[in-house]
């Protein structure tokens, strides 16, 4: 794994946003934005970053809970996860993600060579960024848990899927052996209808957090790296 570091950016509204950021060793490929799960920036999340980086991906992960002066949340700690995913607002949101993207223009990575990869909550966020913003690719991996923590906060992700600007990946957990969650077989009707390349996965009996089943784990994470060699030139 590559090594990874903190940076600070002051922001309009007096805030500071902490980005976490991971440079390849060798020749920059692009760039990618990571967003973080509900727990906030986890070592899982920090392990994807530093993994994207060694794959050649200047990589950056915005803290989206910085307002709030929080990092890390702990997995027992249910009421706090909530709440503070309860305290989101789209709009900042929304202008952290684009400081992360910015950060990567600043270091000399394109539009069309910029991806966005969301986990979990950020699952949701990324997909409707791959609808506002321009760039290469995007990819989303969560369960459904995760995506209906934040159904009732952000526009249908199958309606927004209309406007996707570029080449999209959806993955996606449940606990049992059913044909996929009503999410991601609402996303998947909805990726029929539009001109981008769009697929969406299900792993069945993969677990709340699937990113826990090592298969299923593996199979993810090759399917990201495929996506954004795919699609990022």
């Amino acid at each position: 794994m590559t090594d990874i570091r903190t940076e600070t950016v002051p922001l309009v509204d007096g805030s500071a946003l902490r980005l976490t950021v991971a440079e390849p060793i060798g020749p920059v490929r692009g760039g990618i934005v990571v967003l973080h799960e509900a727990r906030g920036m986890t070592d899982a999340v920090r392990d994807m970053v530093s993994g994207l980086a060694a794959e050649g991906w200047l990589t950056v992960a915005p803290h989206l809970y910085h307002r709030d002066d929080a990092d890390e949340i702990g997995e027992d700690d249910g009421d706090r996860i909530r709440a503070q995913v309860g305290r989101l607002d789209g709009g900042e949101v929304m202008a952290d993600t684009d400081t992360a993207f910015g950060w990567l223009a600043e270091h000399e990575v394109t539009a069309d060579r910029m991806g966005v990869l969301g986990f979990d909550i950020g699952a949701t966020v990324a997909l409707l960024v791959a609808t506002e913003r321009t760039m290469g690719a995007a990819v989303s991996v969560a369960d459904e848990a995760s995506v209906s923590t934040v159904r009732d906060r952000l526009p249908s992700m199958a309606d927004a899927m209309a406007d996707l600007t570029c080449p999209w990946l959806g993955l996606y957990g449940r606990e049992d052996d059913g044909d996929g969650d009503a999410d991601a077989a609402e996303l998947r009707d909805a990726s029929i209808k539009v001109e981008s390349v769009t697929n969406v996965v299900v792993y069945r009996q993969s677990g709340h957090r699937f990113d826990a089943d090592p298969d299923a784990a593996a199979d993810a994470w090759q399917r990201t790296l495929n996506w954004f060699d795919a699609h990022l030139r």
